[in-house]
Order: C-alpha cells, then structure tokens, then sequence
C-alpha cells in the first residue's frame, strides 16, 4: 500500500502533517519532493520561455 502526506522537516526529523496508520517500528521507503515555498517558481514557472525561438506559436494555436 501506499500513501501520500505531508511532513515537516524539523531538527533532523520528518514529521508527519497527517495522520498516518502504520505500524510502530514498520520500516517504509520514503521519496522526498520539496514543494515550492510561496512566491518561488514552480516547474511550469521555472520551464517558462523554454519554447522560445524552438516553435510557432501562432501556427500552434491555429492547429489546436
């Protein structure tokens, strides 16, 4: 099974934002992605002016 939650790194310690149902002791595999704090870029922000010179946009809309 698997879950998605929230945590808080504080310390050295992850701790959980939610309530979550495991085990005491369960030993679980964790994958760590960092949310963009408020006012920092996002990936959509951060890839903006990426096409740039690469396509036409207006050819592009008149194909959608």
């Amino acid at each position: 099974m698997g879950a998605t939650i929230r945590a808080r790194f504080s310390h050295g310690v992850l701790e959980p934002l939610e309530h979550v149902d495991i085990p005491e002791g369960e030993v679980l595999t964790i994958t760590i992605i960092r949310l963009p704090a408020k006012g920092e870029a996002g990936g959509l922000e951060r890839s903006a002016g990426g096409w740039k010179e690469l396509i036409d946009a207006e050819e592009l809309k008149r194909n959608i």
